[in-house]
């Protein structure tokens, strides 16, 4: 059987938007199904990491096309030599051109700024369809110009296809700072129900959004992400009380409670905190504002394997969630590679939340809610003191569940049903 996922994100892309259909593409032959991948040609990526060109396996057909971006027409008014940033990278202190900008992209790009690869994809994969055998189709997104190119090619060849929401669409964590007219919203909503409604199989990465989507369709399925490779079973740890952060750590996921607890703990409790990933100037300026800056590490982008040795090697890691309306619904791909690493994770997050439950049904850490300042503060004196006895160790189960060879046998099987 052949499937062709359509995906923005490809290696050389770096991030998290990329290892979702990286890992599904390396193991979905293992389970009969032969993917070929539609991605572009002319990225404009964020951030790059080479080194997961290692990941895709040998022979798979990659088929890439040239995309239009109007970020490079915003290169040309600004006085950058590129404009690189994140949808979810937002913050609040903006330029005016930057405002502008924002306000255009939100009202007049929609779904998204790819929106000008949806109609040349069509043309050109109806071509390739008609040429190729292939049973089905699989769009991917953010961004959700992908899947307006499956809508698209749904409707006019009828063929199988499936539509996998990394991230929800108007319920993404940014969506509400987004400058957005009554008219784009309405349009918003418009295009995502259409997709739900057309699509053969939904795949979301938590329950909060399968609840959200089984309003629209009968055939919603949760494959959560996850990680690759071994357990981890490092044995040298930090000799510091490091607690790690890996990621983007913007606005909405400041930690205040952290360092209104860390500011009062300071004295009782030796810390030292890292930051892997870029971190917003608000996260910086409340840092600044608690006196805590002689404690934090900032350390720019690294190749993943880089990334996964600090989560190894870190005695406590720390996972934020945005503090949004949508924050329940909020899983960020890290966690499973926090819980590969096997060190106890303190998560900042609604206690009654998807990332709850899968931290509470693993035993691998602690969730603090938003203004659990006391909580927060129990959980690093009591960390700390198994630290400077015993050594911290965690005694997680059911993790292998989370694998990426496992969900993609659980992708197989929606792949295959009739």
């Amino acid at each position: 059987m052949k499937v062709l996922v359509i995906t923005y994100y490809w290696p050389p892309a770096g991030g998290s938007g990329v290892q979702r259909w990286l890992k599904f593409v390396k193991y979905l032959q293992d389970f009969g199904i032969t993917p070929v991948v539609y991605t572009v040609e002319n990225p404009d990526y964020p951030i790059e990491d080479a080194t997961l060109c290692d990941d895709v396996p040998k022979g798979i057909e990659v088929i890439k096309q040239p995309i239009w971006e109007p970020y490079q027409l915003m290169n040309v008014f600004s006085n950058q030599k590129k404009v690189k940033t994140s949808a979810g990278f937002l913050g609040t202190k903006k330029s005016l051109l930057s405002r502008v900008a924002t306000y255009i992209r939100a009202n007049y790009f929609i779904p998204d700024a790819r929106m000008f690869w949806i109609q040349p994809s069509i043309t050109f994969l109806e071509k390739y369809l008609s040429e190729n055998k292939i049973d089905a189709i699989i769009s991917t997104g953010p961004p959700h110009s992908t899947h307006m190119i499956g809508l698209g090619l749904k409707k006019k060849l009828g063929i199988k296809w499936i539509a996998d929401f990394r991230d929800p669409w108007t319920e993404i964590d940014y969506f509400h700072q987004l400058p957005l007219t009554q008219k784009s919203i309405k349009k918003h909503e418009s295009l995502e129900q259409e997709v739900l409604k057309h699509a053969d199989e939904v795949l979301v990465v938590g329950n909060q959004m399968k609840k959200s989507y089984d309003v629209f369709s009968k055939n919603v399925h949760v494959i959560t992400n996850g990680f690759d490779g071994e357990l981890s079973q490092q044995k040298e740890l930090d000799k510091a009380f490091t607690i790690t952060h890996v990621g983007m750590l913007n606005a909405d996921r400041n930690p205040l409670v952290l360092w209104e607890a860390l500011s009062v703990l300071k004295g009782k409790i030796n810390c030292k905190i890292q930051f892997i990933g870029k971190v917003a100037p608000e996260v910086k300026e409340s840092i600044k504002k608690y006196k805590l800056l002689d404690y934090v590490t900032f350390v720019d982008y690294l190749p993943h394997d880089e990334v996964k040795k600090y989560q190894q090697k870190s005695q406590v890691l720390l996972l934020a969630v945005n503090n949004v309306p949508s924050a329940k619904g909020i899983v960020t791909g890290k966690i499973f590679e926090y819980l590969q690493a096997q060190r106890p994770i303190i998560a900042i997050a609604p206690t009654d939340g998807d990332l709850a439950m899968i931290l509470s049904n693993s035993k691998a850490g602690f969730v603090v809610d938003f203004n659990e300042v006391n909580k927060l503060k129990e959980i690093l004196v009591d960390l700390h003191e198994q630290y400077c006895s015993k050594g911290l160790t965690v005694n997680s189960v059911g993790v292998e569940q989370y694998h990426r060879k496992a969900l993609t046998e659980q992708l197989a099987n929606i792949i295959l049903r009739s």
